[in-house]
Parts: structure tokens; C-alpha cells; sequence
């Protein structure tokens, strides 16, 4: 293991970048990097850099290389180099975590961290509300509210994991603000993610106690119940999209968008980031060489896909997808495998809760969202990484 000091001084810079991770763009980039350098450089000076090659060392290999390789084939040029750093920065995140053998004490502080850096974000995003200065709750570095709804969604379900495995009041007040939170958002795809990640981590703990899922329940009845009785802005702006005849707030012609450009690019699809250069006059392009019918109407352009799926289709085509579906059933698999035990500590427990969250929320809501990327990627990777670092623990 490092020494001492260098390990402490990694572990400072891991924590205040979990501070600044929702709050502000630089220091969060600049701490990143440190860390990067001081963790590479402790398990280079003792020749240990966490253990034996396995199975999640070639995924998260596969992963990270995989928007470089698509690059070199990737049907528009523009952004798809800068892009490709986006799923470093999260990936080796998710790699160091991995590979770091941080003690439950250690591993508790940086979850802290992320507990207190989201409160602090969302006072700030309530203060720009009820001030004017916006008209939709949005952190700071997260940006806009359906990326912030992601991200508090992910964290909502760690404060729940964190509330059944030890039933502080801490974690219990945390669970209620946060969920508040989310309903305020209105996010309607990242509240339906959020509640429903309530009760399956409910549902996950019946071996240890069956009181997880009833409070999950009656927590996520309460919730919908206040939204629908208050008219929350998430009821009203479902039924404003309802009376507009738009449910899903024009995705669908934007889904047909992605699928258009993945169509003409499948295997490589168009590069990461380069999603807005996809034009009107392209997809008309595309779809008159493929003897279909245009009809400018049926499609709608954006900077996102607004679907983690659909998104990945059509910027990293069937190549850079597969490496994406590989990851979430890997990581699938091994949260029902490692699920918690009656015997399982609380701090096993937490973390899996964590872990699960971040799949639950990504998966969920990137149905209808472009998750997994960004600060909610950087979130997700972390919870992944420091939940299979206390696994290989206990196989070592």
C-alpha cells in the first residue's frame, strides 16, 4: 500500500473532488487530475496497482477505448476526440476506485462528501429559483434540470441504502430532502427512476429486515400522493405535454433522428459529442440514399438523443454499444449475485445499495434521458468502483 502521508493526501483529493463534483467546473477538473497523478503515482512507487487482472479490468478497458476506436471510423468529424475524454475521466474513475483498497472508514468519507456536496448544490439551485435568477432547479456544474434530476436521482437512492442499513437520522432527513428535491425538479423520467429505485432497494434488503420495503413503500405512495394532491410541477407539466398531444416533449422525433444517423453509420455511428452536428438537410441526405421518404416534421434536432440507449446507437454505432451493454449486465449480474445477506455488515450493505442506484437511475431513466455521462457518470462510476473494491476485498 502507499505510504502513510501520500495515502492520506490522495485520499484528501479524492473527497474534494467528490466536494466540488457538483458545484464548480474547474477545481473539479484540476482535482481530477491530481488525483489521477498521486494515485498513479503511490501504486507505482510500492509496484502494486490493485491486484491481478479480471473480468471488470477488460470491461472497463473495453469501455474507455471504445469512443477512441469509434473515432477513427466515426461518420462526422467535429467533437469526437474532445468527446472521447468525457468516458476517461468517468471510466478511470471507476478504475482507480476498483483498484484502491480504501478502508470502510475512507470509503465512508468520500460518500459523505457526495452527500454534502449535493445539499450544498441543491440550496444553491432553490436560492437561484425562488430568486428569479431561474426558472427550474439546476446545480450548478450539473446544468440542465434533467441532468441535475439524474444526479440527485442516483444520490437519493445512496441516501435510502444509507437510511436501511443503519437508520440514522442523518440518512433518514437526507432521504426526505432529497426526494423533495427530485419532485421539485420535475424531471418526470428521473422521478419515476428515483421512485422506483426506493422500492427495489426495499425490496433487496427483505433478507436483512422486511422494514426497508414497507418505509420504501409507503414513502413512495406518500410522494406521488403529495404530488398529485398539490398539483406538483412534475403533474403539471405531464399534463401540459398530455393537452399539447407531446407526451414523451418531442423524443420520439428525436429518437428518429438517432436512429436515422445510426442507420447511415451503424457500426461506428457518427462519433461521441457529435450528436448536434446532425443536420435537417443530412438526414434528408441519408434518407433519399436509402429510397425513404423525408418528411422534416417527423424529426426533431437537439444536441442529445435524450436516451442513454438511442444516443449511444447513434454516436458509437453497434460497436461502441455492445461495450456499453456488456458493462450493465456485467454490472447486473453482479449486484444480484452479491445482493445483501442477513450476515452482510452495513457497510456491505451500503455500498451495493449505491452501487445499484447508480445502475437503477442509469438504466431507468436512461430510457428517456441521456445518462452516464458527465457529472452522473463520474457519480455512478465512483459508487460502481468503490462497491467492487469492497467484493475483491472479501475474496482476497
Amino acid at each position: 500500500m502507499p505510504h502513510a502521508a501520500s495515502r492520506k493526501a490522495e485520499l484528501v483529493l479524492l473527497v474534494a473532488l467528490c466536494l466540488f463534483l457538483p458545484l464548480y467546473e474547474a477545481p473539479k477538473n484540476v482535482l481530477w487530475v491530481s488525483y489521477t497523478g498521486i494515485w498513479l503515482a503511490n501504486r507505482a512507487r510500492v509496484g502494486d496497482f490493485g491486484g491481478a487482472w479480471d473480468l471488470w479490468d477488460t470491461l472497463i478497458a473495453a469501455w474507455i477505448a471504445s469512443p477512441f476506436v469509434v473515432a477513427i471510423f466515426a461518420g462526422l468529424h467535429g467533437s469526437e476526440w474532445r468527446g472521447s475524454v468525457d468516458l476517461v475521466r468517468y471510466g478511470g474513475l471507476l478504475w482507480m476506485a476498483k483498484r484502491s483498497r480504501y478502508s470502510a472508514g475512507e470509503t465512508r468519507s468520500v460518500l459523505y462528501a457526495l452527500f454534502v456536496s449535493v445539499v450544498i448544490g441543491l440550496a444553491m439551485a432553490f436560492v437561484n429559483l425562488w430568486s428569479g435568477k431561474n426558472d427550474v432547479v439546476e446545480i450548478n456544474s450539473v446544468g440542465h434540470v434533467s441532468h441535475t434530476s439524474v444526479y440527485v436521482a442516483i444520490l437519493l437512492g445512496a441516501a435510502a441504502a444509507w437510511c436501511f442499513a443503519e437508520w440514522r437520522l442523518p440518512a433518514a432527513a437526507l432521504t426526505i430532502f432529497l426526494l423533495g428535491a427530485l419532485v421539485t425538479a420535475a424531471s418526470r423520467g428521473a422521478v419515476g427512476a428515483g421512485l422506483v429505485t426506493l422500492v427495489v432497494l426495499g425490496a433487496a434488503w427483505w433478507p436483512r429486515s422486511r422494514k426497508p420495503l414497507a418505509v420504501a413503500a409507503l414513502t413512495t405512495v406518500i410522494a406521488i400522493a403529495a404530488a398529485l394532491g398539490s398539483n406538483a410541477d412534475v403533474i403539471r407539466k405531464h399534463q401540459a405535454n398530455v393537452d399539447r398531444n407531446n407526451v414523451l416533449s418531442s423524443r420520439d422525433a428525436i429518437w428518429r433522428t438517432a436512429l436515422a444517423a445510426w442507420q447511415r453509420y451503424p457500426l461506428f455511428g457518427v462519433g461521441v459529442d457529435n450528436y448536434p452536428r446532425i443536420t435537417a438537410q443530412q438526414v434528408r441526405e441519408w434518407q433519399t440514399e436509402a429510397g425513404k421518404s423525408f418528411d422534416a416534421s417527423r424529426y426533431f434536432f437537439i444536441s442529445h438523443a435524450h436516451s442513454l440507449y438511442l444516443n449511444t446507437l447513434a454516436e458509437r454505432g453497434i460497436v461502441g454499444t455492445a461495450v456499453l451493454v456488456a458493462v450493465l449486465l456485467a454490472w447486473l449480474v453482479f449486484l444480484v449475485r452479491n445482493r445483501p445477506r442477513r450476515q452482510s455488515s452495513a457497510d456491505d450493505a451500503l455500498l451495493w445499495g449505491c452501487a445499484a442506484s447508480a445502475w437503477l437511475v442509469s438504466v431507468i431513466a436512461g430510457a428517456v434521458n441521456t445518462t452516464l455521462h458527465h457529472e452522473h457518470g463520474i457519480l455512478a462510476s465512483l459508487f460502481l468502483g468503490l462497491w467492487l473494491a469492497r467484493l475483491k476485498q472479501h475474496i482476497r
